[in-house]
């Protein structure tokens, strides 16, 4: 197990350290005056000048390199010149937003998706089934942006013109504020990323399950006259967790990096919308902080799934 960990570690740190080395090499080396994309469109030469020694620009590209690593390990991913703040300061702004999105519509859309794939494959070919099977066709084949901007137009403008206020038009209201006023600011957006990707686990859960209980062992359990929830929940359901938690995992990851779409339609300032917004804005640095974030999340998230497999079947901790 502590062999299998390492490994898996080890490769988790290979694929950083490449990633680290193409975001060098796309920002501080293809460019041909990096100073002046850092400091923006509109900084002046003494500010461009200042910038360039700040940062070490006139040193060799392997000390620029590991100045880089250096500083990335240390928290510090930069200053943003064109706020005038660290980096840190805006993606910690920005952090908590699209962590309360990503993790309270990944416990809707795990949950919708793993209890609609289970009663898919407990009754195949059923009108249950085709019902659901339509249910997930219909949300996976949604765009994001259209399925938020209807749930916006039913549940928040033509209840405001019924003279009912239930949920708001956008924005977020910090958990310290209260919990109620946190979560009716995010239940649209939750369902909205939600429902299109309960979609997926839905196909993907019923198509597990229908592997898993025809298996010989769900037989015996059977002929044992264990059950039916029983064998269905703790022996059939247990073993088909494995893909479900590689995209679980993928998913999550990812999201972490920005919700571009649903944090634009719902006015979230989270990570995704801030890069958009560093993009049109040419900010260069926090570009660079959410990138290396992303990317991060994306190997941590890869390492518990790892991890999560030699949990749900020992059989991995020997590959």
């Amino acid at each position: 197990m502590v062999r299998f960990l390492i490994r898996r570690l080890a490769l988790g740190i290979l694929v950083l350290w490449l990633i680290t080395v193409a975001v060098f090499g796309l920002f501080f080396v293809a460019p041909n005056n990096v100073a002046r994309a850092l400091a923006g469109r509109q900084a002046t030469p003494e500010t461009v000048a200042a910038i360039s020694h700040r940062l070490g620009l006139d040193q060799p590209l392997w000390k620029q390199y590991l100045d880089f690593v250096g500083n990335a390990l240390r928290g510090n991913l930069g200053f943003d010149y064109y706020h005038q703040v660290p980096v840190t300061t805006i993606l910690g702004a920005a952090l908590p937003i699209t962590i309360s999105l990503v993790l309270g519509a990944a416990l809707i859309w795990l949950g919708l998706g793993v209890f609609n794939g289970v009663i898919s494959a407990t009754h195949p070919r059923s009108f249950t089934d085709r019902s659901l099977t339509a249910f997930s066709l219909f949300f996976y084949s949604t765009p994001t942006f259209l399925l938020g901007i209807l749930l916006l137009y039913v549940l928040y403008f033509r209840l405001t013109l019924a003279g009912h206020t239930a949920f708001p038009a956008g924005g977020y209201a910090p958990f310290s504020g209260g919990l109620t006023g946190w979560a009716n600011h995010l239940i649209l957006p939750w369902f909205t990323l939600a429902l299109v990707s309960a979609a997926t686990y839905t196909r993907l859960t019923r198509a597990s399950m229908l592997d898993v209980l025809g298996e010989d062992y769900i037989r015996t359990a059977r002929s044992k006259g264990i059950r039916e929830r029983r064998v269905v929940v703790r022996h059939g359901l247990r073993a088909a967790l494995t893909p479900i938690v590689t995209q679980f995992g993928i998913d999550v990851g990812g999201l972490l990096g920005g919700v571009v779409v649903t944090e634009t339609v719902f006015s979230l300032p989270g990570l995704g919308k801030t890069a958009i917004d560093a993009i049109n804005q040419q900010d260069l640095p926090v570009i660079i902080g959410i990138v290396l974030f992303a990317s991060a999340a994306v190997v941590v998230a890869n390492i518990l799934v790892d991890l999560a497999y030699a949990v749900l079947d020992p059989r991995v901790r020997l590959h």
